[in-house]
């Protein structure tokens, strides 16, 4: 852990009557027996829930197919991820020795195991109504609302690339910035440009798709903010 997880807590909007219920839920399994996996558990399912609930409610039109792939769309490894990252988790995970050094506070499956942790570390705390409340109304505030049935299917890179032809613009340019870990457990960083703004984005995942893909979509978010 290279920072104090009280200030991730207030960064995240949130505050806990046990405190360590959250700094449990930061716990990777390397290291503490009294880990972060049974809250992640718990919090999977509420996660689930919780979107799919609000889902039905914003498409009261769609089948449940769609509803599944949305939800599928929001809620996975990736996505939970992107939203770790975008708040710097990684600096607040409380990892074992051999992960640090392989660079686990960069994975994806930890990242995203951590955020469903928390989710589940605040069900027990406070309850489902506080759980709602903060998956809907922060953690996935920015996703839900850049949700429709139309662009549902179509990846970032693709919502992106046609909204640059929209505009008759340059496509997007994707620059790789770096490559690092093991071959088998790769971190990519990209950067993301666009003749619309001057501000880039970078993106990261454990592929150079994935990298651009998660620096498409925050480019789509900043453009978003851009125009409003």
């Amino acid at each position: 852990m290279i920072k104090k997880p009280e200030e991730l807590c207030k960064k995240l909007g949130l505050a806990f009557n046990n405190p360590q219920l959250f700094i449990t839920a930061l716990t990777h399994r390397s290291a503490s027996s009294n880990n972060n996996e049974r809250l992640e558990f718990l919090g999977d399912s509420i996660l689930g829930f919780v979107i799919a609930q609000k889902l039905y409610e914003l498409f009261p039109d769609a089948c449940e197919g769609v509803l599944s792939r949305l939800r599928a769309s929001l809620v996975n490894q990736g996505s939970l991820a992107d939203l770790a990252r975008k708040h710097q988790l990684g600096d607040y995970l409380l990892l074992g020795s051999g992960e640090l050094k392989s660079g686990g506070f960069r994975r994806d499956s930890i990242l995203s195991d951590a955020v469903e942790a928390i989710i589940g570390a605040l069900y027990n705390d406070q309850g489902m109504s506080a759980c709602q409340k903060w998956i809907v109304l922060y953690l996935f505030a920015e996703k839900l609302k850049n949700l429709s049935l139309d662009n549902w299917q179509k990846d970032p890179k693709t919502q992106l690339q046609e909204l640059m032809q929209s505009k008759k613009m340059d496509l997007p340019d994707y620059t790789l910035i770096t490559m690092s870990g093991l071959a088998h457990e790769q971190t990519f960083k990209v950067k993301c440009t666009t003749s619309l703004i001057a501000e880039s984005c970078i993106g990261t995942g454990n592929s150079r798709k994935k990298a651009e893909q998660s620096a498409a979509e925050l480019m789509l978010e900043l453009l978003n903010k851009d125009t409003k």
